[in-house]
């Protein structure tokens, strides 16, 4: 089903326009990250005389690995601390991707780390593994509180496995997650007690104390003391719930001074509704309409516990909003073309873009059913303001759909390698979308898709 118009001008309906840029962030972050991990194996070096003997080798790679692992117990931290620079420029999604890389990389450091040092310490001292780690557990200062750490961080990350994820909702995982916090702290004192590389070292201890305070506050400014202030000035409350489709509505809001949220078409905000049942997790939802000074409004289809309880919200509910996150945004943009590439209720962020993204913009909004066609009559009229085109495909009835291949988007978008590509919908739809999109030729950098699955 397809409703086209004749793209021959562009309008910008006033926004403010700026030529897409790529920042160097995504590229200096992972430089700094794997800088910080040079200086660390420097400071086993400079600390270290020689090495002698299978029990020197086996405790020196466990104090290089346990120097690893504690530095990278600070980066997933800084990853998840939702730093404005990090998460605008190099995206939510893609943090969350290099912070769960980033923790089986480190829980596996911090068990190698246990079992390399126990051994090494049982070559030296001639006992067996079990009376060595009796000795290590009850008699080395802040190793107890270390080791409840070390079994914290290991449930933690047995539970992000992706076979366990699948068997929670994302409220328990999300809180469960921060059971890191409580696993780094135990940890923490017993790498200045216990470290060889720490004791008598002034220099190294102060650099530690310094990354793993610079981290703590910013984890406290960004996740905790910034949304509170927000709460507080914004005073933002529900309006109006609309149905929009089957299982679909928009959350309609308004507040005082949401001019100063700064929130980017293709944006999204974790929102606290402050009522029953709901109060307790923030969970993420992109704004489906530009932001305005007085309003802002959200669309979100039934898909949990969550999202279902949202059609049931009453007018003058109280909501606090953590955000904008995300680098799904204009500034993502390459090229003078533009493909914007939706799956049911990921039209979302796209109809926001879709409203204010500056010149050749052509929209493809794929549901399952007319029905599910969310915000259809919104697009129609962005179309026809913007005299450019939209394409509606629906799998039923079968006379109305389009296959999702390079030949089925290239007969719908015309010099398809030549467009900036957003993209947003189900996993499976964006994964076929994906590897449909890199066989018609367009670039990889110039698709742009962000997850919220976890």
């Amino acid at each position: 089903m397809t409703t086209t118009f004749n793209t021959t001008t562009y309008a910008s309906r006033g926004i403010r326009h700026r030529r897409a840029h790529r920042s160097v962030v995504p590229v200096l972050a992972p430089l700094v990250i794997w800088a910080g991990a040079a200086g660390v194996l420097a400071l086993w070096w400079s600390d270290t005389t020689s090495v002698v003997g299978p029990a020197g080798w086996l405790i020196g790679a466990g104090r290089i690995i346990g120097l690893l692992a504690g530095y990278a117990c600070a980066v997933l931290l800084a990853l998840m601390a939702r730093i404005p620079l990090l998460d605008h420029t190099i995206g939510t999604d893609r943090l969350a991707r290099w912070h769960a890389w980033g923790g089986r990389c480190t829980v596996s450091l911090a068990l190698a780390h246990t079992l390399l040092i126990i051994w090494g310490y049982s070559l030296a001292s001639h006992t067996n593994m079990m009376s060595q780690t009796s000795m290590l557990v009850l008699h080395y200062p802040d190793l107890l509180k270390g080791t409840a750490g070390f079994l914290l961080f290991l449930a933690v990350g047995a539970l992000s496995a992706r076979a366990a994820r699948r068997r929670l909702s994302y409220e328990t995982w999300h809180y469960l997650h921060f059971a890191t916090y409580l696993a780094v702290f135990l940890a923490f004192g017993h790498q200045l007690s216990d470290g060889a590389d720490f004791v008598g070292n002034r220099f190294a201890q102060v650099a530690w104390y310094t990354l793993f305070l610079g981290v703590a506050a910013m984890l406290a400014w960004y996740r905790f003391a910034v949304p509170v202030r927000r709460g507080l000035r914004h005073h933002l409350r529900v309006t109006e719930v609309r149905p929009e489709a089957p299982g679909v509505v928009s959350v309609h809001l308004t507040g005082d001074h949401l001019d100063e949220l700064g929130g980017e078409p293709g944006q999204f905000l974790r929102w606290r509704f402050l009522a029953p049942g709901l109060w307790w997790t923030a969970n993420p939802y992109s704004l489906s309409a530009p932001a305005h000074p007085h309003h802002l409004r959200i669309t979100v289809k039934a898909a949990g516990g969550h999202s279902a309880a949202l059609a049931r919200l009453t007018p003058g509910t109280r909501v606090w909003a953590e955000g904008p996150y995300g680098g799904f945004t204009a500034g993502r943009r390459t090229a003078p073309k533009v493909l914007l590439l939706a799956g049911g209720v990921g039209i979302t962020p796209l109809r926001t873009l879709f409203e204010t993204l500056p010149g050749q913009v052509t929209l493809v909004h794929r549901a399952r059913r007319t029905d599910d066609l969310v915000l259809r009559g919104e697009l129609d009229a962005i179309a026809a303001r913007r005299r450019t085109t939209v394409h509606y495909v629906v799998d039923e009835p079968a006379g109305y759909s389009s296959p999702l291949t390079a030949r089925g988007l290239s007969a719908l978008v015309p010099d398809l390698a030549a467009h900036d590509v957003y993209l947003c919908g189900p996993p499976g739809m964006a994964q076929a979308a994906v590897q449909a999109l890199r066989e018609a030729g367009v670039p990889a950098r110039r698709i742009h898709h962000e997850s919220f699955t976890f």
